[in-house]
């Protein structure tokens, strides 16, 4: 797997478990646009491990419109991310075995000296 496929993979393991929380977030307070979809398709999977994000997608079809246009958000932010920082994730981790977060984590580890752009990414993430 090359450093860039292994960088999207990576980013979307990251946005993913953000949506999956967020999902897992809505569905106990019972808020959110897909709050109900998250209850009603994936209410028995155990949280963590993008395990609600991933039932999510394979329901993806039948979900409300609302929560069906929250996960087009969320892949355009994917997008975002890859865009961003694939030049840096190319540049600074190349050895890096791709899986667990270890791109990231590199990633993380050279923070000050990220472009500009894909600094900006973390510290939006950092935010949420």
């Amino acid at each position: 797997m090359s450093v860039r496929n292994a960088f999207v993979a990576a980013a979307v393991a990251l946005l993913a478990a953000g949506f999956a929380a967020n999902a897992g977030a809505q569905a106990r307070k019972g808020d959110g646009p897909c709050a109900e979809d998250a209850k009603k398709f994936c209410g028995n999977e155990k949280p963590g491990g993008g395990r609600i994000a991933k039932c999510m997608k394979t329901h993806e079809a039948e979900l409300s419109p609302a929560c069906q246009s929250q996960m087009k958000a969320v892949e355009q932010r994917i997008e975002e991310v890859r865009k961003e920082c694939n030049a840096d994730a190319e540049k600074f981790c190349k050895g890096i075995r791709p899986g667990q977060g270890r791109i990231l984590a590199c990633l993380k580890s050279h923070q000050a000296e990220l472009a500009p752009a894909c600094a900006a990414e973390f510290n939006r993430a950092g935010k949420r």
